[in-house]
């Protein structure tokens, strides 16, 4: 017996998802969103393959956290100088990027190789209910 190992797919082979996360927990929503775009959800998933689909997000900004997360979590970066660490709260990270909590929350739970990158490139955040991408037609999940 042999052992059939699926090809890596191309651009027009991938499906389309669209998740409203309004009302919904950020760390639900990201491991739901990092479950579609490794591909983990279909029946063919291999782990070095990168086989996802597109994910697309509308009202990325209004997800709900737990206790006081939206002024006590920091999110860290550094400058790259002496004493260049900065921290932003979660309630300052809405009001300056509102893409960009949902973003690092899915950066973090997909695998840190190489396949990141072309992973993360198929994640479409909107801040609104309309996106661009009704051509695709993308199917909603709730």
């Amino acid at each position: 017996m042999k052992t059939i190992t699926p090809s890596q797919l191309k651009g027009d082979e991938r499906k389309w998802y669209i998740i409203d996360a309004k009302g919904q927990t950020l760390g639900r929503i990201a491991t739901q969103i990092a479950t579609i775009l490794k591909g983990k959800n279909k029946v063919d998933f291999i782990p070095h393959l990168d086989n996802g689909d597109y994910v697309v997000v509308t009202n990325c900004d209004k997800f709900k956290v737990t206790w006081k997360k939206m002024t006590d979590k920091t999110y860290y970066r550094h400058t790259g100088y002496l004493g260049g660490l900065k921290e932003i709260s979660l309630e300052d990270l809405l009001t300056k990027k509102p893409t960009k909590a949902l973003e690092f929350a899915v950066n973090g739970m997909l695998p840190k190789n190489k396949l990141r990158s072309g992973m993360l490139s198929r994640l479409k955040l909107f801040t609104w209910d309309e996106h661009s991408f009704v051509a695709q037609k993308p199917e909603l999940i709730k």
